[in-house]
């Protein structure tokens, strides 16, 4: 109960100061942009970047890889499957920093741990991720 209490002053407090979460919301959405990380498949053939605002950079396909994709239909779905892989390792990774990205500006704001891990839903979704 004290727990609560303590997040609804602290969310209180923050909403006392618009500009401050503003601020706080562009660090983040900055960060996210900034940064990338990196799935993969196939050992490394497919190789998918991404941005922690969940956008894809780049998609690299080994020059061996692509050759073989064009063979036949069974390849061009390998393709298909491996570059799908590829993308979703990149997107759970970039959802990671975004958790953890929000997680500390949560805590440079004052708000509870418990709290801030509940943020990553909404306050992605506030920022447009």
């Amino acid at each position: 109960m004290f727990d609560q209490m303590r997040a609804l002053g602290a969310i209180t407090s923050l909403m006392k100061d618009r500009q401050k979460l503003a601020d706080a919301a562009a660090r983040v959405k900055d960060r996210l942009e900034a940064a990338r990380v990196q799935g993969t498949a196939g050992e490394g053939a497919i190789i998918v970047t991404m941005s922690g605002a969940m956008k894809v950079v780049s998609v690299h396909i080994e020059p061996a890889m692509a050759t073989a994709f064009s063979a036949d239909q069974a390849s061009q779905l390998l393709a298909q499957d491996l570059i799908a892989q590829a993308t979703n390792d990149a997107m759970a990774r970039a959802q990671a920093v975004a958790r953890e990205t929000i997680a500390e500006e949560a805590k440079e704001l004052g708000l509870p741990e418990e709290l801030s891990s509940q943020l990553g839903g909404p306050f992605s979704s506030a920022l447009g991720l």
